[in-house]
């Protein structure tokens, strides 16, 4: 018997993938259809797919050509998969000619002809564009204008700000540069804000009202009223409303998460999560406070996230130690907080006036998590044990700070009408509930 053996991510499976098969079934007996993990695909930059992994193998599985289908999930997996199953052919797509010649060594490696015209990237390409507005007065834009570019279907269009100092030569050329919101909404499908938290409830609101999808900067609102009240308006005009954590979206943090739930590290007891940067000293005495997000709306909503993804929202009692501005009570230069769980602590340390390392370390009782500095842009972290031979470390491509990825999510989620489980509302909801707890004082001391 004659086995042969192809790979591929058959997203959007088409008449292309189906001949492409066709073919490599031909050159043997035996044809196994190895098809890529979604995390294999985004470690490697391939962010655009439209289905899940259960939803592609499926598709595979209907064209009644595979004889048998595996999970490509890691770099290598190749030359394991020849010796495992004991394959004779390795057959893959034209437009890889040469890439893996390195196999001849171990099989037959044949190229085969590609169907003319026709590609998953084209179709993804072909559906509607979304059309992109931006609002707000911070160079964050010039960011998500630019990463932009790498997602299928986003089209940034416009921006809505009373300042454009901050801009890109890219957003200040863009089509549409307005500073009347309710302009720009007669011309975008889509808008992502990330104004100054106070106007949040306003735009949100105005945007909602006019069916159009919203992505905003976390937190969404500082009240827990004002976001019930808002999620409850997408609800009823069929808009997705999701919190913008570009961490919660990267590729390491992602694997981060399920290795703590798989209890690679045992019980968690403890966690420790650090976010600050610094004012230029220079530029301090500068500043309009009343436009320049403070430590706890920029940096605490990153630093909450892994404690609530982790250890759930349900603390028992919590603890906040705040530093602010002589006479800006609401501007804290520095803010932290501890919250006890029936068997776990964890504190989140933010600050816009102090310097510290910006580390996470989740301690459990079989070993420990590390990911160093600045950890909410990770490509790499470590599970340390007390033994250093059992230590591991794992590396993941990070594009775009995670930014691509949050736009593909965002995308999606319109696309499907439903919203990714990334960013959950309990914890959005949870986030909203620590910003009005900060505001009102609740469970506070100030130093």
């Amino acid at each position: 018997m004659i086995k042969v053996i192809t790979y591929g991510t058959y997203d959007l499976l088409h008449f292309g993938h189906i001949r492409l098969l066709e073919r490599a079934k031909a050159l043997g007996d035996y044809l196994i259809v190895g098809v890529t993990a979604d995390g294999f695909d985004r470690a490697r930059g391939k962010i655009n797919v439209q289905q899940s992994l259960m939803e592609r193998i499926e598709a595979v599985k209907q064209t009644g050509l595979a004889d048998e289908i595996i999970i490509e999930e890691y770099e290598g997996q190749k030359i394991d998969d020849v010796f495992r199953y004991g394959v004779d052919v390795f057959a893959i797509g034209s437009d890889w000619e040469g890439k893996f010649d390195y196999l001849n060594n171990y099989c037959k490696v044949v190229y085969l002809p590609r169907t003319e015209g026709i590609s998953s990237s084209d179709l993804r390409k072909k559906q509607r564009e979304l059309n992109i507005g931006m609002v707000g007065e911070t160079a964050v834009l010039n960011k998500y204008e630019k990463e932009s570019h790498y997602v299928n279907g986003a089209c940034v269009n416009a921006v809505c700000s009373n300042d454009h100092t901050f801009f890109s030569s890219e957003v200040k050329n863009l089509p549409i540069i307005t500073d009347d919101l309710q302009d720009m909404l007669e011309k975008v499908d889509a808008v992502f804000i990330a104004s100054h938290p106070t106007e949040h409830y306003s735009q949100i609101k105005q945007t909602l009202e006019k069916k159009k999808h919203v992505l905003c900067k976390s937190p969404i609102v500082t009240s827990t009223k004002q976001w019930q009240e808002l999620k409850q308006i997408a609800k009823q005009n069929g808009c997705i409303l999701m919190d913008s954590i570009k961490t919660g979206y990267a590729t390491a943090y992602h694997r981060l998460l399920l290795l703590v739930k798989s209890g690679v590290i045992g019980e968690i007891v403890s966690m420790e999560v650090t976010c600050t940067s610094l004012f230029d000293l220079e530029r301090r005495s500068n500043i309009n406070y009343q436009k320049v997000w403070n430590s706890i709306s920029a940096w605490g909503p990153t630093a909450m996230l892994p404690v609530f993804q982790i250890l759930g929202t349900d603390y028992k009692q919590k603890q906040t130690v705040s530093r602010s501005i002589e006479g800006l009570k609401d501007f804290d230069l520095f803010t932290k907080t501890t919250y006890v769980f029936p068997h776990s602590v964890a504190s989140i340390k933010v600050g816009k006036g102090i310097k510290s390392e910006g580390e996470l370390i989740i301690s459990g009782t079989n070993g420990y998590i590390y990911v160093p500095a600045p950890w909410w842009k990770t490509d790499y972290f470590e599970i340390r044990k007390e033994h250093q031979s059992e230590n591991k470390r794992y590396f993941y491509q990070l594009e775009g700070e995670g930014i691509r990825y949050e736009l593909v999510s965002f995308i999606k989620s319109i696309h499907q009408s439903k919203q990714a489980k990334c960013i959950s509302d309990k914890v959005s909801f949870a986030i909203t509930k620590e910003m009005e707890d900060f505001f009102e004082r609740k469970d506070f001391i100030e130093i």
